[in-house]
């Protein structure tokens, strides 16, 4: 029997090979790419299924498949605790029954609100019982002991420790540093002053200069000079008037104004001698250069 395919069978086959070739032509590329790897990779079988790539159709990118994100659970500090939530109720309530009282102050209406009050009171007053015990129990939450005492006994030794702290502070300071003391001979506050300011130079070992802004004297101060123009430039309109002046640098800061007490003078000092001070209040200490005062 003769198996060699007739013409007509040969024909078909060219006729299909062609088609073929020619629809393969005019697909796209990623199409023919398809195609070419169908027809290369025989060795997956004719019953092989490959699911198309993605198009966007013809001159468009393809559009990525959407991915479905997972639910993200809800922090729990975002979640409002039961007390928060308890307490803006108690404050909403109290404020609109306060408003109502206001603008229409029945005797019920009133009752209501001083009743709620009440109770907002008594809550405050048990939260500062629980707080002060456990200030008791906590020596570094405890008010008493940070800073100024409150008792009697503790607080005269907490300023006698503080006096002498201050004066050893004053005492380096005046190794430097000079006080000013501004005065008029016919300024009856200026004399009041004037014994506190001789006790303070010969208790705490810082020397001061009396300045006459009227070039009179004063008893005390048998060295005391005429101002020489230093309290214009110094800009001091008002008399007695105290300026610590640290003669080498020129750097001039204002103590104080009128009469002063010893303590006065020697919180004052203290405070502005501090490192930070200038930080405190920027602009208050002046520069004009060297003084002719040696200390």
């Amino acid at each position: 029997m003769n198996n060699a395919p007739t013409n007509s069978t040969v024909t078909r086959l060219v006729t299909v090979l062609c088609a073929v070739w020619l629809t393969a032509g005019a697909l796209p590329a990623s199409a023919q790419d398809a195609s070419r790897r169908y027809w290369s990779d025989t060795w997956r079988g004719w019953h092989f299924y490959e699911d198309p790539e993605p198009d966007g159709g013809e001159g468009k990118p393809a559009v990525p498949p959407k991915t479905v994100s997972p639910a993200v659970p809800v922090p729990v500090h975002h979640l409002k605790a039961h007390e928060l939530a308890a307490f803006e109720r108690l404050q909403k309530n109290v404020e609109e029954t306060r408003n109502i009282a206001i603008m229409q102050p029945t005797e019920a209406n009133v009752r209501r609100y001083m009743e709620l009050e009440s109770q907002v009171v008594e809550r405050a007053s048990y939260f500062a019982d629980v707080a002060q015990r456990v200030a008791w129990a906590t020596p570094e939450l405890d008010p008493t002991l940070q800073g100024r005492p409150v008792g009697a006994k503790a607080l005269e030794v907490f300023e006698k420790q503080q006096l002498t702290d201050r004066s050893r502070s004053i005492a380096h300071l005046g190794r430097d540093h000079v006080l000013f003391f501004f005065y008029r001979a016919d300024c009856p506050y200026c004399h009041a002053f004037a014994p506190t300011l001789e006790a303070f130079q010969a208790r705490h070992g810082i020397k001061v200069v009396a300045i006459g802004v009227d070039g009179g004297p004063m008893p005390g101060f048998p060295d005391a000079r005429a101002d020489n123009g230093i309290a214009t430039t110094l800009k001091v309109t008002q008399v007695p008037a105290v300026l610590l002046a640290q003669p080498f640098t020129g750097k001039i800061t204002p103590i104080g104004f009128g009469v002063l007490s010893e303590a006065q003078l020697l919180e004052r000092i203290a405070l502005v001698s501090t490192p930070q001070s200038d930080a405190m209040v920027p602009g208050t200490s002046r520069l004009i250069g060297r003084l002719s005062v040696s200390p």
